[in-house]
C-alpha cells in the first residue's frame, strides 16, 4: 500500500479531513480539535514567533483516482524553548548547553499548553499508524534536530513509540471519577470524615465571605464576561511573574468555533466580579483549565475552579473530572493518582544513554510515589468497596 507524507501547517491539511481523521480516534479530546489547535495559531499564541513553528506531520493515500485522504497524522512543532510543555527537560537543555551543543530546535508533538493524555498517533487504522510511526523515525533523524519528544500519549501510544526507539517517561496527574454520586452532599458523604469536614469548611468560610458564584455556559457568555476572564487570567500570570500564554482573542475565537465545550465560572462579591475559571468538557470528561482573579479570598481557588466544576460533572453525569499538572493537593478532594507519559528521543548518543539512565531511576521513584499516594485513599473503605 503506497503512503505520502508531507510537513506542513494544521491550516493545510484543512478542517474537514482533520476533524474526520480525529472522528475515528478512540482517545481524543476537544483539545485536538482543528477549531482549539487553529485557534492557537491564528491567534498567535503558538507561532514561530512564539516559538511554536507548525511542522504538522501528515500521511496521505491515493486512491485510483488520485484523490488524496488524510489517514493519519501527528500534531507537531519546531520548538526554540521548553516552555508550556508541562514535561520538564530544561535540565536535558542546560547539559547540551554546557557541552557546546545546541538542544534547540527540537521537534514536540504535544497541545501547546496544555497538558492532557489523549491520542497523538491519530490513524485510520494500524497500517496508517505504523507508516505514520516510520515517517516519524525517519524525521527525528534529520541534521539540526537535537531531539524529538511526544507528550501526553496515551498508554497504547506510549508502548507503540516504544517499539519505534523512543524512550518513555511518567507522570503523575490527579483525576476524579463520578462514582454514580447524585449530588455534591452524596460525593462529600463518600469522603473520610476529615476530609469531608475540610471542604464543607472551606465551602462555608468562601459563602460567609460574601462571594456567589455563576457557572454560564459557553455559548451565553458576554463579550464583557469574555473580557472579565482573560483580565483575571493575564492578572494572575503576573502577579506570578511570568507571562501569559493565550489572549483575549484566543478565547473569543474558541467562544465562536467551540463554545458547547465551554463552562465560565465567575465569582462576584458586593456585585464587583473578583474571579473566574474556564473549564473545557465533553460528553465523559471535565478538563480544569485556566484560573484567575483579579482578588483573592482563602479557599477562593478551591471553590471556583474545584468545587463549581464537581458539581457540573455530577449535574451532567460526566464521568471524569482531569484537573491538570501535578497537585497533590487535589488528593484531599477526591482526585486520585493517574500515571502520564512521554515519549523522548535524543540523537546525540552519550546523552541518550544518560537520559536513559536517568529515566530508569526515575521510574523506580515515580512507581514508589504512586504506591504512596494510593495509601492515602481519601474515600471511606466502605464507599470504596461498594463504588
Amino acid at each position: 500500500m503506497h503512503y505520502r507524507t508531507q510537513i506542513s501547517k494544521l491550516s493545510a491539511i484543512g478542517q474537514a479531513a482533520w476533524d474526520n481523521l480525529l472522528a475515528q480516534q478512540s482517545d481524543s479530546t476537544p483539545f485536538l480539535s482543528y477549531a482549539f489547535l487553529q485557534a492557537l495559531h491564528e491567534t498567535g499564541c503558538a507561532t514561530a514567533e512564539t516559538g511554536w513553528q507548525e511542522h504538522y506531520l501528515s500521511v496521505w493515500q491515493d486512491d485510483l483516482a488520485g484523490k488524496s485522504r488524510l489517514v493519519a497524522a501527528l500534531p507537531l512543532y519546531l520548538k526554540m524553548h521548553s516552555y508550556g510543555e508541562y514535561v520538564f527537560d530544561w535540565a536535558w537543555a542546560e547539559a547540551y548547553q554546557r557541552h557546546g551543543l545546541e538542544y534547540y530546535p527540537k521537534l514536540l508533538s504535544s497541545i501547546p499548553f496544555t497538558p492532557v493524555a489523549g491520542n497523538r498517533l491519530l490513524a485510520v487504522d494500524a497500517a496508517a499508524r505504523a507508516a505514520l510511526l516510520q515517517a516519524l523515525a525517519q524525521l527525528r533523524q534529520e541534521p539540526g534536530i537535537s531531539s524529538t519528544h511526544v507528550l501526553f500519549p496515551t498508554q497504547v501510544e506510549s508502548e507503540l513509540l516504544r517499539e519505534s526507539g523512543m524512550m518513555i517517561r511518567q507522570a503523575v496527574q490527579f483525576h476524579w471519577q463520578n462514582r454514580g454520586f447524585q449530588d455534591f452532599a452524596h460525593f462529600l458523604a463518600s469522603l473520610e470524615q476529615k476530609k469531608r469536614k475540610n471542604i464543607a469548611a472551606e465551602r462555608r468560610k468562601v459563602a460567609q465571605a460574601g462571594v456567589t458564584l455563576e457557572r454560564i455556559l459557553g455559548a451565553q457568555v458576554s463579550l464583557t464576561q469574555w473580557r472579565f476572564f482573560a483580565a483575571c487570567y493575564a492578572h494572575t500570570y503576573k502577579a506570578h511573574f511570568s507571562t501569559p500564554y493565550l489572549n483575549l482573542d484566543f478565547f473569543l475565537q474558541l467562544a465562536q468555533t467551540m463554545p458547547d465545550n465551554l463552562l465560565l465560572i465567575i465569582a462576584s462579591k458586593e456585585g464587583k466580579n473578583i474571579a473566574s475559571a474556564l473549564v473545557v468538557y465533553d460528553e465523559q470528561t471535565l478538563y480544569g483549565r485556566y484560573w484567575g482573579c483579579l482578588q483573592d479570598l482563602p479557599c477562593l481557588h478551591f471553590e471556583t475552579a474545584y468545587y463549581q466544576p464537581l458539581e457540573f460533572c455530577i449535574e451532567r453525569q460526566l464521568q471524569s473530572f482531569e484537573g491538570g499538572a501535578q497537585g497533590e493537593h487535589k488528593m484531599a478532594r477526591g482526585f486520585l493518582p493517574h500515571t502520564t507519559y512521554s515519549a523522548h528521543h535524543l540523537q546525540h548518543p552519550s546523552f541518550a544513554n544518560a537520559v536513559e539512565h536517568f529515566l530508569a531511576r526515575e521510574q523506580c521513584n515515580v512507581s514508589e510515589y504512586v504506591q504512596h499516594l494510593e495509601g492515602r485513599n481519601p474515600f471511606r473503605v466502605a464507599a470504596i468497596a461498594t463504588s
